[in-house]
């Protein structure tokens, strides 16, 4: 949008134009990773403790929501950098309007983080029974620490809707025919997969071995399909002339070729079989190595996935 105003009349002339190149850049890329570990723990922690009890991973309790609240802050922080109007934001909360998907998604994400930090308080406290019992914070969270199981759902719940509604976002875009709802609901699902069980990696060091197994079983499961959901879409996504023609960016001697594949290898390929390997040995070594190369290429490839539309031009 061009706007000029004319001093006479005080007039705004507004004309519709051309946004050449990139408009959503690596602010949004770093949005969608960040939201997709803060909603991934917390998805990856309630199945393993549905699977193993509390003194197997001694300290999940805390750490979850603790990561989960980091990440989640640094997806609102940069969804709030990226708008032309920040203090605007105000108005999703004053004057929402339902229908729209940014105003849902934020008050979920604003409700999610809010549970997510009664969680961490609860649970630090509770795993820190030393730490200033006089501390009147420490007190009221260790007197409701029942209430971590009563709030644990509802936080389990808001975390699936939360990681999908920017694929919706996605999809409303005009004319970006690759961002299709279906599979972009899909590809975050995964990517909420994949990087909640990666971060849960990285601090399973006490943990039992079987809870780091089913930690490899779900980034084994996680790399698998979001491989497959890739190479699906860049193999037969030939029904669209405009899908055919953005993917050119990624085919052979495309501008974003080798970045795409570096992604596939780095973000599911190789962390896909040294989780399968863990799964049968537990080598925490390498498995953290998996995490943090599947953590990488998924940033890579959600980069990529997500300029390559812009790239082609609308007109």
């Amino acid at each position: 949008m061009v706007e000029s105003t004319v001093h006479a009349t005080h007039a705004v002339v507004t004309l519709d134009v051309a946004l050449p190149g990139i408009i959503w850049g690596w602010m949004i890329t770093l949005n969608m990773w960040a939201k997709s570990i803060g909603t991934g723990v917390i998805l990856v922690g309630a199945f393993l403790l549905y699977r193993h009890k509390k003194d197997e991973m001694p300290n999940l309790r805390w750490t979850m929501p603790l990561i989960s609240f980091i990440f989640l802050n640094i997806f609102l922080l940069f969804t709030l950098t990226d708008l032309h109007q920040p203090y605007r934001m105000v108005n999703i909360f004053l004057h929402p309007h339902w229908t729209s998907a940014i105003t849902v998604g934020a008050w979920m994400a604003s409700l999610f983080t809010a549970l997510v930090t009664v969680l961490m308080v609860i649970g630090y406290f509770d795993a820190h029974p030393n730490v200033r019992k006089n501390c009147a914070l420490a007190n009221a969270a260790r007197a409701n620490s029942g209430l971590y199981e009563k709030i644990f759902p509802f936080v389990v719940f808001l975390a699936i809707p939360v990681t999908l509604y920017t694929a919706i976002i996605m999809a409303e875009s005009s004319a970006r025919e690759l961002w299709q709802a279906p599979a972009e609901v899909m590809q975050m699902m995964w990517a909420a997969l994949l990087a909640g069980s990666a971060a849960l990696i990285l601090v399973s060091g006490k943990w039992s071995a079987e809870a780091r197994k089913d930690l490899a079983l779900v980034l084994a499961i996680a790399t698998f399909f979001s491989f497959l959901m890739y190479m699906g879409e860049y193999f037969f996504s030939f029904k669209s002339s405009e899908a055919e023609a953005t993917l050119a960016y990624v085919h052979a001697g495309g501008a974003y070729n080798t970045e795409f594949w570096f992604g596939m290898v780095l973000g599911f390929i190789v962390p896909f079989f040294i989780a399968v390997g863990s799964m049968k040995s537990d080598n925490k070594t390498l498995l953290r190595f998996a995490a943090i190369l599947a953590l990488v290429g998924l940033y890579m490839a959600k980069d990529v996935w997500l300029k390559i539309p812009q790239m082609l031009p609308l007109s």
